[in-house]
């Protein structure tokens, strides 16, 4: 396993440095008038890509499943994919969406840890799935085609797939948690 990048590969664009292009994308982005994450100060620097990219993460946020379902989809491939900044974000998300702390811990051990409702298991195989084997089991399928309709089945796929990207670019360009954000180990 790959050590993470001891500081950014490509550091956040400070405010000073913002021109007008940054600060409306940013604005998109964020809270007006709260500090943008390190992810958007980040990719900001591309604002081309930027730009495109943001409201297909906005539009899988905003999307068919419910908060708890996609985070746990979400979490399990920040896990897999070591992506502690990922996972960090996440966690908060996953906690105003309703998981337990207990619940998001448990999320490491994947889906046949004892304690999950059977279909929360289901969503942590999928997700193991589609990270080991790029594909959804015939089985997994059946089960999450059991309660999901076709949108949301589309989505699942969708949304670990634009969470391996997310993972894969922060580890790679080396983008370091906010403080106060949570790690692997919190």
């Amino acid at each position: 396993m790959a050590k993470p990048s001891v500081g950014p590969r490509i550091a956040p664009l400070p405010p000073d440095e913002q021109d007008a292009q940054a600060k409306e994308l940013l604005g998109e982005a964020g809270a007006p008038g709260s500090p943008a994450s390190n992810i958007f100060t980040t990719l900001v620097r591309h604002p081309g890509l930027f730009r495109k990219w943001l409201p297909f993460g906005g539009k899988l946020l905003a999307g068919k499943l419910s908060g708890r379902d996609r985070e746990l989809l979400i979490l399990r491939t920040g896990w897999r994919c070591r992506s502690e900044y990922e996972w960090g974000q996440h966690v908060l998300i996953a906690r105003a969406e309703g998981l337990a702390d207990e619940e998001i811990a448990r999320i490491k051990d994947g889906p046949d840890a004892t304690g999950w409702d059977p279909f929360d298991a289901t969503l942590l195989r999928a997700a193991d799935e589609l990270h080991d084997d790029s594909k959804i089991s015939d089985a997994t399928w059946d089960e999450l085609a059991g309660r999901y309709d076709e949108r949301q089945l589309v989505e699942v796929p969708m949304l670990v797939g634009h969470y391996h990207l997310v993972a894969f670019t922060l580890n790679s360009l080396g983008v370091q948690r906010e403080p106060g954000v949570p790690g692997f180990d919190g």
